[in-house]
């Protein structure tokens, strides 16, 4: 079941996102504020429930200005485009289908504001980059990610645009 997040999800939301950090280095830096991290500005958010508890959420958001040099990268504008961000299941939850709920439910909402919806992805995430490939998303660009890794250097990411 996919729903809007609510603030009482994100103790549930902080505890799975460290099993996914700890699993499999997402977020790559843990963040001081986990709750803040996952709950940034957005034009909305959406929560996986497995047996009543949040097991997954992601976030749409609206692009930064200035344009981040990735979002320029897709050839489109700050108002054409919604972000979508923080996209994760926890493990035990994995392999039922929530994170492509997950990706779906934002997709739907940026196409029903007239958006663009966009993302990057490290490239070492090869189980999200099979997800976006499989989605129809496009690849429009490979560079260097605007954070660092845990030791310091800065990796690539991916940038996709989802399909028309």
């Amino acid at each position: 079941m996919v729903r809007p997040r609510r603030d009482t999800d994100l103790p549930a939301l902080c505890a799975g996102l460290r099993e996914v950090h700890a699993a499999s280095g997402y977020p790559s830096v843990w963040p001081a504020d986990p709750a803040a991290f996952l709950a940034p500005p957005a034009l909305g958010a959406w929560v996986a429930e497995l047996d009543g508890v949040p097991a997954g959420q992601v976030t749409l958001r609206p692009a930064d200005e200035p344009l981040p040099a990735w979002v320029a990268a897709t050839g489109l504008g700050a108002a054409e485009t919604a972000v979508v961000s923080r996209l994760f299941v926890a493990p035990a939850a994995r392999g039922r289908g929530l994170a492509r709920a997950l990706l779906r439910a934002a997709w739907a909402e940026a196409r029903a504001q007239g958006r663009r919806a966009v993302l990057d992805v490290h490239t070492a995430s090869a189980a999200a980059i099979g997800l976006y490939e499989a989605e129809g998303w496009v690849r429009v660009a490979t560079m260097t990610a605007p954070w660092h890794d845990p030791d310091g250097t800065s990796p690539q990411m991916h940038v996709y645009v989802a399909p028309t």
